[in-house]
């Protein structure tokens, strides 16, 4: 038969039932977050283990505790604009190899210097891991879904920073410190060779470069059959205006008239969102054990932080039905209510549990939808760019939280003071998501051009 029909390929993601290959490449984007946040919160959990043997104090840790969150800057700021230009999936295999092989040799350090800069290239690797994960599983979704998959699949780095807890208590007693970072080195590895054999690049990609048909085809009919007679792929872009094509590709384009507002406020929020997570993922065991825990309980209840992370899972619900904004900056003042209250319930192991579970739940819910949300902000063209540019510079958040709390510990502030601290950045957060919906409401609307990969082309 003549293959001659021409498709769009997001309207026929969109007509198709979501199928087992598209629930692939979902648990492969899952479970390659899922050792990003394994492996970027598994310093935290170790910190007190390195303390005790190396015999540093809580201010000499900030250098090895912000080195990866460097590396994560770095690697985020430069795989976006290389996976805009040369593909998703490549980029994605880089990475992984990148942060498990260098996590694997963050065993072998024999002091803090070596561990600082093995950890700032296994940041290197997680930095370039994740906003890739994103931008491609958001590429494979329907629109009406797009919004939950990505959150739940964002889910999986919450999940693996509590994992890392879990495994942390257990392992570190039997065979030390050095077993979490084996761990989290090994297994990026092995599914590396998964990733090898079955990752597929994103088809909005192909068509946005030019990419043969056939190249196209074969992996749109691992969807529905219904693609073995296209002859052309097309994909209309309403978010693109006529013009953005050439000169103002990638970054140019995030800090475009009508993308401006919106860009900035992203990485206000992410970076906010950054200063909290990283200055309590990985000071949590710390400061419990000041105030009097045991480390090993110090450890657990720290470890339910991350885990609330499961939420995002509504949270995506929510977006694809309501003003994603709106949704976002509500979840980030819950949960500076929810910080603060932690700082309140040092003296009851009890309620500290069920605090620290609750501000887990509402802050990485709030921070997981991030991602989403600037998905489904920028084009195809620069898709990639802004998803990693919003992680890179709020990166630099993590970094700032990290410090943040060594200097609050040596200015001698109290449990609730540090926690009350925190609590404001989430403030900051919500009201940089409150300026970017009204931004939105405000945007003047392009044009609808059409991309098209005709039989020709490559």
């Amino acid at each position: 038969m003549m293959q001659t029909q021409s498709l769009d390929v997001q309207n026929f993601i969109n007509r198709e039932r979501f199928s087992r290959y598209q629930w692939l490449v979902f648990a492969l984007c899952f479970f390659i977050v899922l050792l990003d946040g394994f492996d970027t919160a598994a310093i935290g959990y170790i910190a007190p283990s390195l303390m005790k043997e190396w015999g540093i104090a809580k201010p000499e840790l900030a250098s090895v505790l912000s080195a990866a969150l460097f590396g994560l800057a770095g690697g985020a700021l430069i795989s976006g604009p290389l996976a805009d230009r040369y593909g998703r999936r490549g980029v994605l295999l880089v990475s992984v190899c990148l942060f498990g092989g260098a996590c694997a040799a963050s065993a072998m350090a024999d002091n803090l210097q070596q561990l600082t800069v093995l950890r700032f290239i296994t940041g290197l690797g997680l930095g370039s891991a994740m906003p890739n994960a994103v931008t491609l599983i958001s590429e494979f979704s329907p629109d009406g879904r797009r919004a939950t998959l990505t959150n739940a699949m964002f889910c999986g780095f919450p999940l693996g920073a509590a994992l890392g807890g879990f495994l942390a208590a257990w392992m570190i007693p039997l065979w030390g410190w050095r077993s979490v970072l084996v761990l989290g080195g090994t297994v990026p590895l092995l599914l590396l060779a998964l990733m090898y054999v079955t990752l597929p690049e994103s088809v909005r990609h192909m068509v946005a470069k030019g990419y043969g048909v056939e190249r196209i085809r074969a992996v749109l009919v691992r969807i529905s059959a219904s693609a073995a007679h296209a002859g052309a792929f097309t994909m209309g872009e309403a978010e693109r205006q006529h013009g953005d094509d050439d000169g103002s590709r990638g970054i140019a384009t995030l800090f475009q008239p009508r993308f401006l507002v919106g860009t900035c406020m992203l990485w206000m929020a992410y970076f906010m969102g950054l200063v909290i997570f990283y200055s309590l993922i990985n000071w949590m065991p710390v400061l419990f054990k000041d105030a009097g825990l045991a480390p090993k309980t110090a450890t657990l209840i720290a470890a339910l932080f991350p885990l609330g992370g499961v939420g995002a899972v509504l949270s995506g619900w929510l977006m694809d039905r309501y003003d994603a904004n709106r949704v976002i900056a509500i979840g980030f003042a819950l949960t500076a209510v929810a910080i603060y209250a932690v700082g309140q319930a040092a003296g009851d192991v009890g309620l500290l549990t069920v605090v620290v579970f609750g501000a887990g739940t509402l802050m990485n819910t709030a921070q997981s939808s991030l991602p989403a949300l600037a998905a489904a902000y920028y084009p195809t063209h620069c898709r990639a760019t802004g998803v990693s540019w919003m992680l890179g510079v709020g990166r630099f958040g993590g970094i700032a939280g990290s410090f943040m709390v060594a200097e609050l510990a040596r200015r001698q502030l109290g449990f609730s003071q540090v926690f009350t601290v925190i609590a404001f950045a989430s403030v900051a957060a919500s009201v940089a998501l409150v300026i970017k919906q009204i931004a939105d409401r405000n945007k003047p609307q392009g044009g609808k051009p059409v991309l098209t990969a005709g039989i020709n082309a490559h």
